[in-house]
């Protein structure tokens, strides 16, 4: 029986590329893999199929030959393709992908030398105040972490020793196993991924290549930070096991309530309240400023409460920028209270000689309550 041509088997032209190839190979492996087909004799024979064709066809001297000779390229001993350590790899992904590692995938290159466990990364939180967040400042902080042990210098091993390659997986971190007509990698049971192994460990650190400590850090916090900024300074973190490398610490700044201010983006707002005299009569004010002066406000007369009046450049310095906030005063204004019998007699002589012109907005409002209800009164 004729041996069915490597193309035909895979699905395409003579002319696909290497991404096409896998593609094609990875859709029918999965469809005619024997674990989803089991007791099905002819799903067993198109995957050994699917995998010779594929093997040969992903290889570049192979394929040429093949294109050039056919079936006899490999005849005779040629060498055809078989199951070798690429296709294993390859099997090993594809199913680590679909099914996962049992341990959640070890830190590997392909081919190359295990990874070294990353340390965890760490969180800071820091409240500054707002004059603080203004100018900026240096903040030294002191956090409990994990650093390389001196003793060891991070390897786990005692001074005078060292680790050697794990004899299970021979120092890679994975060992492969085969099952039926594929193989896959798992992480090492021995070294747990490392690829290496300690007969001596450090007593400083019991092995583990990394003690616990108090670190004192200095933080720079630049001007114009803003509630919520996130600050990272890497490798500064938790050390990784047994020279692994550190990871990063993440400090989180929040803002102090001001007893004056209330933030927005760049801008600063100051509610300030003015006697009822300022307001009608007009007058200046003394506002204080987020950097620790003072301004003069000019109020005109027959200012209302809520009016804002707006101070160039007076407010935050926008972060990693040469622009400026301002700051908005906003007016209240205030109602005498605890009035002396003179201070009575004068406002009671006020309203007695006030007319609609001094209370236009008051005039208004209920001459339109009026027109309301006798418009009301009309129509029933």
């Amino acid at each position: 029986m004729s041996k069915r041509d490597y193309y035909e088997i895979l699905g395409v032209a003579k002319t696909a590329s290497e991404s096409e190839l896998k593609v094609a190979f990875r859709k029918l492996a999965m469809l005619h893999h024997p674990d989803r087909n089991p007791g099905d004799k002819e799903a067993e024979i198109k995957f050994k199929e699917i995998n010779e064709a594929y093997q040969c066809l992903s290889d570049g001297e192979k394929r040429a030959a093949y294109d050039r000779f056919g079936h006899a390229a490999f005849s005779q001993g040629g060498g055809g393709p078989g199951f070798g350590n690429e296709f294993g790899d390859f099997m090993s992904d594809i199913f680590e992908n679909f099914f996962g590692d049992g341990r959640g995938g070890g830190a590997r290159g392909r081919g190359g030398a295990p990874g070294r466990e990353r340390g965890a990364d760490l969180r800071y939180n820091l409240e500054i105040s707002l004059e603080e967040a203004f100018t900026g400042k240096t903040e030294t902080i002191r956090i409990p972490t994990s650093i390389a042990c001196e003793a060891c210098a991070g390897s786990g091993a005692k001074p005078g020793s060292k680790p050697r390659a794990c004899p299970t997986c021979g120092g890679y971190g994975r060992v492969r196993a085969a099952q039926g007509f594929f193989a896959i990698e798992r992480t090492c049971p021995n070294c747990h991924g490392r690829g290496e192994v300690i007969d001596d460990p450090c007593p400083s650190c019991a092995g583990a290549g990394r003690v616990e400590r108090e670190r004192t850090l200095s933080i720079n916090v630049p001007a114009g930070v803003d509630d919520g900024l996130r600050i990272r300074l890497a490798g500064e973190g938790e050390s990784g096991l047994r020279g692994g490398p550190a990871g990063d610490l993440y400090v989180f700044l929040s803002i102090k309530p001001h007893p004056f201010f209330q933030r927005d983006g760049a801008d600063l707002f100051c509610r300030v309240p003015i006697s009822m005299v300022t307001a009608a009569l007009s007058g200046e004010i003394t506002v204080p400023v987020i950097d620790g002066s003072q301004t003069q406000v000019r109020i005109p007369a027959g200012t209302q409460t809520a009016k804002q009046f707006r101070i160039k450049g007076k407010g935050m310095p926008v972060l990693r920028s040469r622009d400026v906030g301002d700051l908005y005063i906003q007016v209240s204004v205030e109602t005498p209270q605890n009035l002396t019998k003179r201070q009575r007699e004068l406002l009671q002589e006020f309203e007695r000689e006030a007319s609609e012109e001094n209370h236009p907005e008051s005039a208004g409002f209920f001459s339109k309550v009026r027109d309301f209800f006798v418009s009301g009164a009309s129509r029933a």
